[in-house]
């Protein structure tokens, strides 16, 4: 289940990823299978050996992206998701993580 965001930041996102722009969106998550994480940062984009290319400078496999609908992308979990997002200096990205309970910030 996600929150935290609006939908206005998840249009955004949708327009970027469409245009074949590396876009992010953070936001809480809740999942069963990842009892210790709560937030996850979706890295998108439509064109995929560019969403590829991208991901393999941080040790990310092409197996690894969610090709729904229009919209594929990484998730991007705990420690991985604190890293990329410091690398890319997504810093409002990463404040949406401070209210979270992770720990690495």
């Amino acid at each position: 289940m996600a929150f935290g965001i609006d939908r206005q930041q998840l249009r955004d996102w949708k327009r970027e990823v469409k245009q074949g722009n590396i876009a992010f969106l953070t936001h809480y998550w809740l999942d069963d299978r990842f009892p210790n994480v709560n937030t996850v940062t979706k890295v998108g984009c439509n064109d995929l050996d560019k969403l590829v290319e991208w991901g393999e400078q941080y040790g990310l496999r092409r197996e690894w992206i969610h090709s729904r609908e229009e919209y594929p992308h990484f998730d991007l979990l705990g420690e991985r998701q604190v890293d990329i997002l410091k690398k890319e200096q997504r810093f409002e990205q990463l404040s949406r993580l401070k209210n979270g309970k992770h720990n690495s910030l």
